[in-house]
């Protein structure tokens, strides 16, 4: 897939509407920090500095379709209580209407309260009720399915079985949605699948699969049999079978298999990733997407959402962000200028200074890697101007550069100390900083401060020049002359 491709999928989602039917919870937060045991108990006391409340549960889904673009309906029933007023808040204040949210005296509104300290959850506290909404909150609840559906591109379950998706009104979602040729997509939960019959598509995890199915997955083969024997039985389209650190499966209504292997980067927390991939999925199909396509980005804003502490979602632009960066040139470190931009955009939006730097870097040496890896430490990433082989022609003559642009990208982008290379063809990088807006701008000690290119645009934003001291005898000139030497010298 194109990146082109990939940005006209979001393009279209945010044309789409998106159903999410199921149980709406609170998810509590509570920061600190831990240095000691309470002389009371053998348990650690957490100092709180903060808390926080988010949508959880189907609140999570709906938050993740928002980031990615979607416009959003929302069915539930919660709470006539305190926690159930904030939760309306909550869900008013993300943009979605809560006229498809009810009220009930007979239920408490679910919480997940989490204590954490030092990047680790300590304790979670769970305040709900599980059992299932009354009959005619089930008929409230599909009368307004049923009036939502004609401009609804998908239906998404999220079930977590505090007893809004009954049976009876999973199979009449499931009916409605079949009738009116309506995705209807649910992420399971419990033994029995048989409440899901007929959807389109389920996506449960390992475990889930294992208990539904009766297969414990081992191998291949087990994974097959249990993939297979869950669709088959349960008349569905198709199965994601999402399995942790091993990535998903993907099993097709044609019969085929595909395996996704894991995008993730650095697991911090895993809650909440169903539903990133849920919400993905269910909004990529909404845009048309072939479901190997909609499982692909899900499977990478899977990895990229675990990487964050609580249930957290992944927007349209982290997921392009993530797309280049693996997708693009060699180390994923090459970019064009308009793609660069675009990625500094995101690392920008995390807090992230940038550190920039240019030059020819024709013949590497140390004394380049010892400036460069000076110049990362002055910020959070480093951004490197590399000049094209045009440009350097000019400023340095006919028989220069000794290495082609693509060596010199290729090459540099092996460094661990650089974090993207971009080839800028102007004989100064004034243009290239005006995209980039480093907020750090680096030259080599051989300069005067005022003599650097771009140092007024950077003071104007609040960026400031920082220039570092070149290793003495180390150039690109010195190693032409000593090999020219050493050669005449042999003839």
């Amino acid at each position: 897939m194109e990146r082109d491709a990939l940005r006209q999928i979001f393009s279209t989602i945010a044309e789409k509407k998106v159903l999410v039917v199921g149980d709406l919870m609170l998810d509590m937060y509570i920061w600190g920090k831990t240095s000691r045991i309470s002389p009371e108990a053998p348990v650690p006391v957490v100092e709180v500095e903060r808390d926080e409340l988010r949508l959880g549960g189907a609140g999570n889904v709906v938050n993740n379709l928002l980031s990615l673009g979607c416009r959003v309906a929302v069915a539930s029933v919660v709470g006539a209580d305190d926690d159930g007023r904030k939760l309306l808040d909550l869900v008013g204040r993300a943009g979605v209407a809560t006229t498809g949210v009810l009220l009930s005296a007979q239920r408490v509104t679910s919480r997940k309260s989490r204590v954490l300290a030092s990047h680790q959850q300590m304790l979670r506290i769970d305040r709900e009720c599980k059992h299932e909404i009354s009959a005619e909150e089930q008929t409230a609840l599909l009368r307004f399915v049923r009036q939502e559906l004609p401009d609804t591109a998908v239906v998404l379950l999220s079930d977590y079985l505090k007893g809004v998706l009954t049976p009876e009104l999973l199979q009449g979602v499931i009916n409605l949605c079949r009738q009116a040729g309506i995705p209807v997509i649910a992420d399971p939960k419990g033994a029995d699948f048989t409440r899901y019959q007929g959807a389109t598509l389920l996506t449960p995890n390992r475990r889930e699969a294992e208990v539904a199915s009766g297969v414990v997955i081992k191998d291949e083969v087990s994974l097959l049999t249990a993939g297979q024997r869950l669709r088959n039985q349960f008349l569905l389209d198709a199965l994601v079978l999402t399995r942790s650190e091993e990535g998903m499966s993907l099993f097709l209504a044609d019969g085929s298999v595909e395996h996704l292997p894991t995008e993730a980067r650095e697991v911090f927390d895993v809650s909440g990733a169903g539903d990133t991939v849920l919400a993905v999925i269910g909004a990529c199909l909404a845009a048309g997407c072939p479901l190997t396509t909609a499982a692909r980005l899900a499977n990478l804003a899977a990895g990229l959402v675990v990487a964050k502490l609580g249930t957290s979602t992944v927007s349209a632009k982290e997921i392009c962000a993530e797309f280049a960066r693996r997708n693009c040139q060699p180390h994923g470190k090459i970019l064009s200028r308009t793609e660069l931009a675009f990625l500094l955009g995101v690392e920008r939006e995390k807090g992230r200074r940038i550190v920039f730097t240019n030059g020819c870097f024709d013949l590497l040496h140390a004394g380049h890697v010892k400036y460069l890896q000076q110049a990362r430490k002055l910020g959070d990433l480093l951004v490197l101007g590399l000049n094209s082989d045009a440009s350097i022609r000019r400023l340095k003559g006919e028989k220069r550069p000794l290495l082609d642009e693509a060596e010199r990208a290729q090459i540099l982008a092996a460094l661990d100390c650089i974090d993207y290379v971009t080839i800028f063809s102007e004989d100064t990088p004034q243009d290239l900083l005006a995209s980039v807006r480093p907020d750090i701008l680096v030259k080599g000690g051989d300069y005067l401060a005022e003599e650097v290119v771009g140092k007024a645009l950077v003071e104007s934003y609040g960026g400031r020049v920082a220039l570092i001291p070149f290793v003495d005898g180390k150039s690109t000139s010195n190693i032409i002359d000593t090999v020219l030497s050493r050669y005449r010298d042999d003839q």
